[in-house]
């Protein structure tokens, strides 16, 4: 058995699926991800102007969806979940490639290009890397 404990959530203007963006840049208002308190130390060095994978838990989903159209466009074929970024799959984990545009405080980022709704768990960050910076 796995076990999931959300570090924090997703503040937004987004409340309805129908109202959110497919993918973050195409449109997404600024957002905030608020964090618990027992996970403020994991934030020291996160800056503002830095790209972070959000993971969440898209907890409006079908999970018993296999096959979608993709982007929800019924001219499209139907569509094996796993070759989309459909929310709707049988584990709904959402990754979002997110920027922090201010620091708001210490359990609290601001941050462009999240399609994710008010509420929505989040259950990890991760720092983007630059592959040229790695080598």
């Amino acid at each position: 058995m796995i076990s999931l404990d959300p570090i924090g959530h997703v503040r937004s203007t987004l409340t309805r699926r129908e109202h959110a963006p497919k993918q973050g840049h195409e449109g997404a208002p600024v957002a905030r991800l608020v964090f618990e308190p027992r996970v403020i130390l994991a934030l020291a060095n996160v800056q503002r102007g830095d790209e972070l994978l959000v993971l969440t838990w898209l907890h409006e989903a079908d999970r018993d969806t296999l096959q979608v159209h993709p982007r929800d466009d019924p001219r499209l074929p139907l569509t094996g979940v796993f070759s989309t970024r459909s929310q709707d799959r049988p584990n709904p984990i959402g990754v979002h490639r997110v920027r922090v545009t201010s620091i708001v405080g210490p359990a609290e980022l601001e941050i462009a290009d999240l399609e994710a709704f008010d509420g929505t768990p989040v259950l990890d960050i991760k720092t983007v890397l630059d592959r040229l910076r790695e080598r």
